[in-house]
């Protein structure tokens, strides 16, 4: 049986904490503020510890756990509830529950609320209090119980699970089940472990599954979700023993993530925060909507000029990783006055003669073929034209054509061995030499030509981790921890530098790095036809105002093709590249008119939520049907974009609108029929493959 130790209201959100009057665990349990909470019937309940910890040597779970999940097991068990203390300052409020397990050993679970926050953040303080060294081979961020406790019984056909999956160059599919579909019914009998863990293992955070999870009451209409704030090898899990349902996660455990790390006496370990919020609503995309607004504080802490999501010109699709001064001053003169505040010279400006971009990085030594008058030259030209400067460079790996590949005292090992992937080696970034050559080559660079703007590539992974600790997933928590610190030194050495995360595109799309970044690229489809149906997904799990979408424009490509292209970027943040040098005048004006597009919306993409409607879209490559985004700002102001895929000629979509507008400005490349009727807006496809913008007043 369980009692409530303690109810707080956070907002508009509740905590509650509960023990178990026989194990004495105790349990969190969130709900929305607006609801009481209450134990519907449980035919098997079974209690669960906000804290969910592994100790080597100890007993390991039972119920056919093994290889499965290593939550609830006797290490977990024997954490008992101690004391509750609750810390007020600065419109933060922390509640720290102190868990003992009487061989030494603590455990303080902290949730810090900040005022006017929709989320909640987790993380778990483990400290060895006792007179041996033991070895932690799981500890949780968080641990959500009692999803949901309205549920009758064991609450079939009620719960579903929501993912976000993502591969390169299609991030982002909502992926949503079940609780019977993915197996995490009970049994007859409450016996044998329901548990479906899921996760990532390298430093591609985002390579496989966004670390994001979400659980509805389909019922009562509740959604529950957590983000993890993490750089490396991570893990989520929904677990079940009976009719409860609890949900969970944090750093990838020993079984994952090849995760094992000793602790002295007076020694503690900290894991990674988790980010959480809980609401009632009926529309999924609120829950979601919550959680990617924990960054809104960070981002607004950042650079001024970022304040208005000023537009982006990178060179790379013009010039294909061979940059040069030339052919800069020719795509300057392009572009000049145009609009753009930002020129990014990408990769490529460090290669020597005859060696691709892709194996050259690493000694970042200015090409002195492709700048014969030094980069100055060209960062003062880039300055002239009106614009901030930025630069390229893929910080933590080398290639293997550049002198640095062979420093290998300096390079990330496994089993005594060079860790090596197809073109490329890594810095130990926990090494104070490295740090300091990395200060040299990159924030040296930084300061020395005056860059305002930074791309921090990342194009592999060290997959489950490296020598250098007491195991591979350990030593890869503590290179990317020292990744992150480099991070911090530029940002102090820079002051006022505007940061771009980017890892093949989307494969660092985590809190962590986007909260010290100010925007991050949203994918490496640059030129395909999925790409409004990636940058859309992306609103799930990262602002839009960070969300950098190129529109590469071609010399070939027809005006439906660019307005296509640009309205893309209206999804987020505008960044254009292509054949701006060989562009028509037609062409031009296509592209001019969604530069003051986009502009009139920024404040919307900045703030503001966003409504999703259209076909469903099951092959990316081949969409079919369309796709039509709502995006409504805090003033009241919105706009929508529409885009249509095969299929969609002939068809006469629409959008239902909560609020009373007027159509304020079209951005197509030709007359549209648009009219609004009975609430809602609605427009006539003429064409496949053809996007047509509407601001709405």
């Amino acid at each position: 049986m369980t009692q409530i130790i303690e109810t707080y209201v956070l907002g508009d959100m509740k905590a509650v904490y509960l023990s178990d009057q026989e194990t004495r665990n105790a349990e969190l349990a969130l709900i929305p503020a607006s609801m009481e909470y209450r134990e519907a019937g449980r035919e098997k309940p079974y209690p669960d510890s906000l804290v969910q910890v592994k100790l080597a040597g100890e007993i390991y779970p039972g119920g056919y756990a093994g290889g499965r999940t290593l939550r609830q097991g006797q290490s977990t068990i024997d954490f008992r509830y101690d004391v509750q203390r609750v810390d007020v300052r600065d419109g933060c409020t922390d509640i720290c529950t102190v868990l003992r397990n009487g061989r030494g050993q603590k455990a303080e679970h902290h949730l810090r609320y900040m005022e006017g926050d929709r989320t909640v953040r987790s993380h778990v303080v483990f400290c060895n209090e006792g007179e041996e060294t033991v070895s932690l081979e799981m500890l949780s961020s968080f641990s959500l119980g009692k999803i949901s406790p309205y549920m009758e019984g064991d609450g079939h056909d009620t719960i579903r699970v929501h993912r976000i999956r993502s591969v390169w160059s299609m991030e982002g599919r909502l992926e949503s089940r079940t609780m019977e579909e993915l197996q995490l019914e009970p049994s007859w009998a409450g016996h044998a472990v329901r548990a479906e863990r899921f996760g990532q293992a390298g430093s591609m955070p985002v390579n496989g599954y966004f670390p994001c999870l979400v659980l509805e009451d389909t019922r009562n209409h509740i959604f529950w979700g957590a983000q993890l704030a993490h750089n490396a090898s991570w893990q989520m899990e929904v677990y079940r023993r009976g009719d409860d349902i609890q949900m969970s996660g944090g750093l990838a455990d020993r079984e994952f993530g090849h995760w094992l790390k000793r602790v002295a006496p007076g020694e503690s370990f900290t894991t990674p925060e988790a980010i959480l919020s809980v609401c009632a609503d009926e529309d999924q995309e609120v829950i979601f909507r919550r959680l990617t607004s924990a960054l809104e504080r960070d981002v607004d802490a950042g650079p001024s000029c970022e304040q208005e999501l000023p537009i982006i010109f990178n060179e790379y699709c013009t010039t294909w990783g061979c940059p040069s001064h030339e052919n800069i001053r020719e795509i300057l003169s392009a572009i000049r006055g145009k609009g753009f505040s930002y020129f990014v010279i990408d990769c490529g400006w460090y290669k020597q003669k005859g060696v691709p971009w892709d194996v050259a990085m690493g000694d970042y030594e200015v090409s002195e073929e492709l700048f014969p008058e030094g980069l100055q030259k060209t960062v003062d030209m880039i300055r002239a034209n009106g614009m901030k400067p930025g630069i390229w460079f893929e910080i933590d790996n080398v290639g293997s054509a550049a002198k640095a590949y062979r420093m290998e005292e300096h390079l990330l090992t496994r089993d005594g061995a060079p860790l090596t992937t197809s073109m490329r080696r890594f810095w130990d970034m926990r090494q104070k030499w490295v740090q300091d050559y990395l200060e040299e080559r990159v924030i040296g660079t930084l300061q020395k030509y005056g860059f305002s703007y930074m791309k921090m590539d990342y194009n592999d992974t060290i997959g489950i981790g490296c020598d250098g600790a007491e195991s591979l997933g350990e030593g890869l928590r503590q290179n990317m921890e020292a990744s992150l610190a480099f991070v911090e030194r530029v940002k102090r050495k820079v002051p006022g530098i505007i940061l771009e995360n980017c890892s093949s595109g989307g494969h660092k799309l985590e809190p962590l790095l986007l909260s010290r970044c100010s925007m991050a690229s949203f994918s490496d489809a640059h030129e395909c036809r999925e790409i409004p149906i990636i940058a859309a997904n992306l609103h799930r799990v990262i602002l839009p105002r960070q969300s950098q979408i190129w529109a590469v424009i071609r010399k070939e490509d027809s005006l439906k093709r660019v307005a296509y292209s640009v309205a893309n970027t209206f999804l987020g943040r505008m960044c254009i590249s292509g054949d701006v040098c060989q562009l028509s005048e037609e062409q031009w004006e296509v592209l001019d008119a969604g530069i003051a597009f986009y502009r009139k919306i920024a404040p919307i993409i900045k703030s503001g939520f966003t409504h999703r409607y259209g076909s469903e879209i099951s092959s990316y490559r081949h969409p079919e049907g369309w796709q039509g985004i709502l995006r409504v700002g805090q003033d009241g102001g919105a706009f929508a974009v529409f885009h249509g895929f095969e299929g969609a000629a002939g068809r006469e979509v629409s959008i239902p609108l909560s609020s009373h507008y007027r159509i304020g400005g079209v951005y197509s490349y030709e007359e549209e029929q648009i009219w609004m009727e009975n609430g809602s807006l609605h427009l006539r496809m003429t064409e496949d493959w053809k996007a047509v913008a509407v601001r709405l007043e």
